[in-house]
């Protein structure tokens, strides 16, 4: 599954999970990071959650509905790499990648 930056920090990729389960899936995946990488939940609404990490980093993660699946951005200011791990850990969508 590849995944592409956009400006500062915005990573995207296009899944086959629903939103529930792509939200579902950020707040496990950052929870169970060990040390400075963990990160939880500190808002979240229908299409979106915030996580606080280490130091008050927040992490973003967004998720629109898609023909084929889901779109999911991921933005964090220090948190690239977690972003791109969870990212790569979505199930790819058979209708490919988020238009750019």
């Amino acid at each position: 599954m590849a995944h592409y930056q956009s400006g500062r920090a915005m990573q995207r990729v296009r899944t086959s999970l629903a939103r529930p389960q792509v939200l579902a899936a950020a707040r496990d995946f950052f929870a169970v990071r060990s040390g400075i990488y963990s990160a939880f939940l500190e808002k979240e609404g229908p299409g979106y959650i915030t996580l606080r990490g280490q130091g008050g980093e927040e992490i973003v993660i967004g998720a629109v509905d898609a023909p084929g699946g889901t779109d999911v951005t991921g933005s964090s200011y220090l948190f690239d790499a977690q972003v791109a791990r969870f990212l790569s850990t979505l199930p790819p969508s058979a209708v490919g990648e988020a238009a750019v």
